[in-house]
């Protein structure tokens, strides 16, 4: 917890917009659990954090969890708002060599493969919380970004793709855009969390 305040110590002078706080990593004083597994320790983190932050500061929650309205709830009352989801552990083992690809055995999974799961938890967090989300998980096309938003995102963060297409956010902005003409939506707001509940 000390390392996260240092760093956000250290920023809050800086050219810094917000801070998002990847709290997936290891907290090592409490058996190695995840800081992001437990409600307790994210909302402690959250408020030390924020002690320490001049920016508006972000938590990024782990799917890796039983509730993630729970963790959502639990960084809001810690005072920041929230960006999920960060990767999915998984592991990947070398038939030939019969040893694990990764050093450290696991590690995260992102891109398409984690949309599913990712608009799920949006929609799950954004219902339980009055703070912004930001949705990330899988984003590669227009599709994809206003799936989150219609789940309750009020941001999209678009990662993976870019390693395939450095265009790719330019072309989701326009694409949404051409989306919300097409609805007859003037204001990108009004499809926040518009999902209908029904078929």
């Amino acid at each position: 917890a000390a390392e996260y305040c240092e760093v956000a110590e250290r920023l809050s002078e800086e050219p810094v917009d917000l801070l998002e706080i990847n709290i997936s990593c290891p907290n090592v004083k409490e058996g190695g659990i995840a800081f992001g597994q437990s409600s307790r320790s994210v909302e402690q983190i959250t408020r030390e954090v924020k002690k320490y932050a001049a920016q508006p500061v972000i938590m990024k929650l782990s799917p890796n969890v039983t509730d993630i309205a729970e963790m959502a709830r639990a960084a809001e009352a810690g005072g920041a708002d929230v960006s999920l989801i960060n990767t999915l552990t998984g592991m990947k083992i070398d038939i030939h060599k019969r040893t694990f690809a990764l050093a450290n055995k696991t590690g995260g999974l992102s891109g398409p493969a984690i949309h599913p799961v990712a608009v799920r938890m949006v929609y799950e967090a954004a219902r339980a919380v009055k703070v912004p989300v930001i949705g990330m998980g899988g984003v590669t096309d227009t599709q994809s970004a206003v799936e989150m938003m219609l789940a309750g995102a009020s941001a999209v963060s678009v990662g993976t793709v870019n390693f395939h297409d450095f265009r790719a956010t330019e072309k989701i902005v326009q694409g949404i855009e051409a989306y919300l003409k097409e609805q007859g939506i003037s204001d990108v707001n009004e499809i926040v969390g518009a999902v209908r509940q029904h078929i």
